[in-house]
């Protein structure tokens, strides 16, 4: 009788690009209310298209099985910046781990804009008055 061995147990090598990582990240740090990612309020071109490259404002580094992912982001004007940033710093790490199985070391957050809602010219209601 054979013992069961847990290395004969894998039938090859799983390996995930960065560009995936990143996209998971970029994904996960727009789910929180009030954050964009860097270079997607500004990509006229692209949104014409509906299409967002999620993993620009992402760096990822994986270094001995370690994670480290650096993210740029933009806030919405009146937002808790530090709360935001934990918030993004949390999800990214969780959706990271869940999603590729790797240990997530450190997310770090550059808040490189806020974002102003751009002001609505005010509409006046023009009433005609008669003279009589």
């Amino acid at each position: 009788m054979s013992e069961y061995n847990e290395e004969n147990k894998s039938i090859g090598q799983v390996q995930i690009a960065d560009e995936v990582i990143a996209i998971i990240a970029g994904t996960a740090a727009c789910e929180i209310e009030g954050v964009y990612m860097a270079g997607h309020y500004t990509d006229s071109l692209v949104s014409l298209f509906g299409k967002k490259n999620l993993a620009k404002g992402v760096k990822v580094e994986v270094e001995d099985g370690l994670t480290t992912l650096e993210l740029e982001i933009a806030v919405e004007y009146g937002v808790n910046i530090k709360k935001t940033a934990e918030d993004v710093q949390l999800k990214v790490k969780n959706a990271v781990e869940t999603m590729t199985g790797l240990t997530v070391s450190g997310v770090n957050i550059n808040v490189t804009a806020i974002m102003v809602e751009k002001e609505q010219p005010a509409q006046v209601d023009i009433e005609e008055e008669t003279e009589e």
